[in-house]
């Protein structure tokens, strides 16, 4: 896709069927569109997994891997597992992002020639 490489986009979910809506709306909507996004099912109680499975109906960039629940790292690994990728980000699944968060951090790779890059949150009231 316009010579870009694939990042993968890894988010652990574990009950987070409130939040995850919106979350996945910001990365769905990305302006760096050659991603894959990941959702890792971390053994949610609540309707989490269906979710997933609901969303990556909607959008073929979508994998979902339902899992025992083992914790935020080992969800990680998990999707990192599972990337396919040149460059991997994480998003937390109760969060959401600006829609050039990934072109945004691609971008300073570029620029500064370097392996990776990294950002910080905005608080929003």
């Amino acid at each position: 896709m316009d010579g870009k490489p694939l990042i993968s986009i890894v988010i652990p979910l574990y009950n987070t069927s409130l939040y995850m809506d919106k979350c996945l709306d910001t990365v769905i909507n990305q302006s760096y569109r050659n991603v894959e996004i990941i959702l890792i099912d971390d053994g949610s109680t609540d309707n989490t997994g269906k979710k997933c499975d609901d969303w990556a109906k909607k959008d073929e960039r979508i994998k979902v891997v339902h899992r025992k629940n083992g914790g935020l790292s080992e969800a990680r690994n998990t999707g990192i597992e599972n990337a396919k990728g040149e460059y991997i980000t994480f998003i937390d699944s109760d969060d959401y992002v600006s829609t050039d968060m990934v072109d945004y951090l691609y971008n300073l790779i570029v620029k500064y020639d370097t392996l990776m890059s990294l950002c910080t949150h905005t608080v929003m009231l």
